[in-house]
C-alpha cells in the first residue's frame, strides 16, 4: 500500500510540475476512487498541501513576488469561511450522518468548476486581462476581494480544491500583476488558507498522517522532474488533457 501511494504521489507530482494544474484537483478524487473516505481524503490533502505550499511561499517571499496587501484581504474572507465550512460539515454529520456523501457530491461539482476554470485560463487568458476593475487600487476593491475570499474559502474548506486554480482566475481578472507576482501571491494565500482548514480537519481526526508522508515522499521528486520537463513540452495540450481528466473525475464522483 505504501509503495503504491508513493508511486501515485510521484505521478501526481509529476503532472503538477508538468502542467501547473493544482495537485488537490488531481489527488483528492484519486484517493476517493481508491476507496479512502472523502473526509479523510480532503483533510489529508489539505495538510499535505500546507506543507508543499510552505516551501513555495518561502521561495516567493525571498524573491519578493508576493503582494501582501492582496493576501491580507483574501485571507480576511477565506480563512474564517473555510473554518466555518469544516465546522458546519462536522455539525451536519452529527445530526444527519451523511458527511461523506455531502463531501463527495460537493467535490464532484467543484472539480467540474476547476476543470472549466483551467480551460478558461488556458485558452482565454489574454481576454481576461485589461478591464476597468484592474485599474482600481486594491484598497478600492477590498470589499469585493474579501467577499471572493469568503466564497472560495468555503469551497476549499469543504473540498480541499480551488485554493490555487479558482483564486488564480479571480486574481487574473481583478488585478494587474506580473505572472511571477500572481503565482507568488496565489501560493502565499493558499498556504494560509489550506493550513487553517487543514488544522480544523486534523482537530476532528480527518487526517491520515502515514498516507500524507507517503504522498510527500513521492510527490517532491515528481514535481521536480515534471517542472524540469515542462519547458520542453507544449503547455496548452497538456493542460487541456489534465482539465478533461479532472472533468471526468468530477462527473464520476457525482
Amino acid at each position: 500500500m505504501s509503495i503504491g501511494i508513493i508511486v501515485m504521489g510521484l505521478l501526481i507530482g509529476f503532472m503538477v510540475g508538468l502542467t501547473g494544474v493544482g495537485g488537490a484537483a488531481l489527488l483528492t478524487p484519486v484517493l476517493i476512487l481508491l476507496g479512502i473516505s472523502p473526509s479523510i481524503a480532503v483533510g489529508t490533502d489539505l495538510v499535505y498541501n500546507s506543507i508543499t505550499k510552505f516551501f513555495g511561499s518561502f521561495q516567493h517571499w525571498r524573491q519578493k513576488t508576493i503582494n501582501l496587501k492582496l493576501v491580507k484581504y483574501l485571507a480576511i474572507g477565506s480563512i474564517p469561511s473555510a473554518i466555518c465550512a469544516v465546522g458546519i460539515l462536522h455539525l451536519f454529520d452529527s445530526f444527519f450522518h451523511n458527511e461523506e456523501q455531502v463531501i463527495k457530491h460537493a467535490l464532484g461539482y467543484v472539480l467540474i468548476l476547476v476543470a472549466l476554470t483551467t480551460l478558461i485560463k488556458t485558452f482565454m487568458k489574454n481576454k481576461l486581462e485589461w478591464n476597468r476593475l484592474q485599474l482600481k487600487s486594491i484598497y478600492e476593491k477590498r470589499s469585493l476581494t474579501i467577499a471572493i475570499g469568503a466564497i472560495l474559502g468555503f469551497i476549499v474548506g469543504l473540498t480541499s480544491i480551488g485554493s490555487g486554480s479558482l483564486f488564480a482566475l479571480a486574481m487574473l481578472y481583478l488585478f494587474r500583476m506580473s505572472p511571477s507576482e500572481l503565482v507568488g501571491t496565489d501560493i502565499a494565500h493558499a498556504f494560509l488558507l489550506v493550513t487553517a482548514a487543514g488544522m480544523m480537519h486534523a482537530g476532528i481526526g480527518n487526517v491520515d498522517y502515514l498516507l500524507m508522508i507517503n504522498l510527500l515522499v513521492g510527490s517532491i521528486p515528481g514535481v521536480i522532474l515534471g517542472s524540469t520537463l515542462s519547458s520542453k513540452l507544449p503547455a496548452k495540450p497538456l493542460r487541456t488533457i489534465m482539465a478533461l481528466m479532472i472533468l471526468v473525475s468530477g462527473f464520476k464522483l457525482i
